[in-house]
């Protein structure tokens, strides 16, 4: 079975940074993309950042330029490193094991976190 954990998440002023981990288990991980999602209170999951097996990496429009995705195949964790937060970063972000990121395009599989709140106040 599959676990990812999500962690890192708090209350932070805007203009400030947060890292966010996600530690999996599985021999594969090194193998397989990973991807962050958020969900803002009332919206729909969205995404947010991933990178291949490779560290090749996508973001969203809304986050380029002020998070960095990373992986450490050695301890089975992908990084989300926050900067310049705002208040509309404000959701519960999410990591997930990726199907595919072929061509800038992330698929997302069936393996989800639980998610870790992240709060920007103004």
């Amino acid at each position: 079975q599959v676990q990812l954990v999500e962690s890192g998440g708090g209350l932070v002023q805007a203009g400030g940074s947060l890292r966010l981990s996600c530690a999996a288990s599985g021999s594969t991980f090194s193998t397989v993309p990973i991807g962050w999602y958020r969900r803002a209170p009332g919206n729909q999951r969205a995404f947010v950042a991933a990178i291949s097996s490779g560290s090749s990496t996508i973001y969203a429009d809304s986050v380029k330029g002020r998070f960095t995705i990373s992986r450490d195949n050695a301890k089975n964790t992908v990084y989300l490193q926050m900067n310049s937060l705002k208040p509309e970063d404000t959701a519960v972000y999410y990591c997930n094991i990726g199907s595919s990121l072929f061509s800038g395009v992330y698929s997302p599989g069936r393996y989800w976190g639980q998610g870790t709140q992240v709060t920007v106040s103004s």
